[in-house]
């Protein structure tokens, strides 16, 4: 079995001894039981006994809380939700606004939670950086994006221009085009905070139960190995682990992303590269990639992996050197100075992706069943917002959270988009990111002839439609 501290830099990171929580071993009867002490499942247990202690909550988890996504990814606590352009597309100029300021105000939620909580996970609201820095193209895709932001109702309170040398007062990246700057994003050690988590929510009465995973589940009724448990409410909390849990494999899909960091970087190539106030940045492809500079001054960075036939989960993130060296090119050509800077970690982690890309909050009221997903790679921030919305749904209330356009309140699981059987779902999957591949190859040639170009990206254009 792999060694807990080698699922991540920021497992590694822990100074506490990463030892399970005793296993459920005798049959409960709950209020709730949460099934996954991931992000949602603590946020949701956390909002909930803060708002109504009498409730008898617990939370069984297969492995330890944070084994899961919330252990393994980038770090980006974004005040923002997947797709949320088209989710808001049909509200009133005002509804959408009042949405937008719900989003954006996620990142000073948690900051609050963890000043309340003391917990330390190296919280840093520097604001992230969308960069146009490989090639042109990048800059009249991210200027169309700033333009249809601002259609939306955005201001540029909430993302601006930066001309090159704007940029370079952030962060100073090889022949950059210019950047979309927004405030509305921290950087965290996710494993310190959903560590921290887990602590309180222990605190205020929940139980977890580790090494306790769910062999069946039911509307009122969760069977783990050794262990009957009855409940009032169902929270299956387990985003990229969705197919363990039938039927919510259909609705959505694990998928990998894959990290690399770095040995702690000299301040003389901090002074050179930038990034003093723990900004997130990314590079403007379509392949997903995202890196910000940690507590420790390493440079974490990361790019969307793959989709494995079947849906099945991967399991071994012992990452191949193919995979390593293409996250080491990516960030090479942003920072030329780091070309030969020793990786000391490299690891990755299965997250969920819903069908047409879109995350959702659903209640069942009938079969009390409650649950969030769907983040697809934006997990860190919209799981405290699911939490939040679960906390209230459960709780019958009517506010600014249950009447969001990714709430679906008094709806069936089946009502959630399904995706394709295989093997047209692997088919899918793959043809457009290798589609996406070939544009970024296309496009970071220099020699590529222009109309080359815009077939690369005109394909690419298509695909991406095609996804949603």
């Amino acid at each position: 079995m792999q060694s807990l501290r080698s699922l991540s830099l920021w497992m590694d990171q822990l100074d506490e001894p990463l030892c399970a929580r005793p296993a459920l071993r005798h049959d409960l009867d709950l209020d709730v039981c949460i099934i996954g002490a991931g992000y949602t499942g603590l946020w949701t247990a956390y909002y909930l006994k803060r708002q109504a202690p009498q409730l008898n909550i617990a939370i069984i988890e297969a492995n330890i809380a944070g084994f899961g996504a919330s252990g393994r990814n980038g770090g980006w606590l974004m005040g923002n939700v997947l797709g949320e352009d088209r989710l808001l597309a049909s509200l009133s100029p005002q509804q959408r606004r009042a949405s937008i300021d719900l989003l954006h105000g996620i990142p000073d939620e948690v900051h609050r939670v963890l000043q309340r909580e003391a917990i330390d996970c190296d919280y840093r609201k520097g604001g992230v950086l969308y960069c146009a820095a490989r090639y042109p193209e990048q800059e009249r895709s991210l200027r169309a994006y700033l333009d249809d932001l601002y259609r939306q109702g955005m201001s540029e309170d909430d993302y601006r221009w930066l001309r090159p040398e704007q940029l370079d007062l952030h962060v100073r990246m090889s022949n950059a085009y210019g950047a979309i700057y927004s405030p509305h994003t921290a950087t965290v050690q996710p494993a310190k905070l959903v560590r921290g988590l887990a602590r309180a929510v222990e605190a205020l009465g929940v139980t977890i139960y580790e090494n306790t995973p769910a062999i069946d589940w039911e509307p009122g009724a969760v069977r783990t190995p050794l262990a009957r448990i009855g409940c009032h409410w169902v929270v299956p909390a387990v985003e990229g682990y969705a197919a363990s849990l039938p039927p919510l494999g259909k609705h959505q899909i694990p998928v990998q992303s894959l990290l690399v960091a770095t040995e702690p970087l000299p301040a003389s190539a901090w002074a050179q590269i930038g990034l003093a106030e723990g900004q997130a940045f990314s590079e403007s492809s379509r392949q997903v990639t995202y890196g910000q500079r940690t507590a420790d001054d390493r440079l974490v960075f990361g790019a969307r992996g793959g989709y494995r036939f079947g849906g099945r989960l991967r399991e071994d993130f012992n990452l191949q050197a193919h995979e390593i060296e293409l996250r080491r090119y990516l960030f090479s050509d942003l920072f030329p100075q780091l070309k030969h800077a020793r990786i000391t970690h490299s690891w990755g982690g299965n997250l969920g992706m819903a069908r047409r890309f879109r995350p959702h909050m659903l209640c069942d009221r009938q079969r009390g069943i409650a649950l969030a997903g769907g983040y697809g790679g934006e997990g860190v921030g919209a799981t405290n917002l699911g939490g939040r919305t679960l906390a209230a749904l459960i709780l019958n209330q009517h506010n600014a959270l249950t009447a969001q356009p990714w709430v679906l309140d008094n709806r069936p699981i089946s009502s959630l988009a399904s995706w394709p059987r295989e093997p047209c779902r692997w088919l899918g999957y793959n043809a457009i990111i290798q589609s996406f591949v070939h544009e970024d190859r296309t496009l970071a040639n220099a020699a590529s002839p222009p109309w080359r170009r815009r077939l690369a990206s005109g394909l690419a254009d298509f695909m991406e439609g095609f996804m949603h």
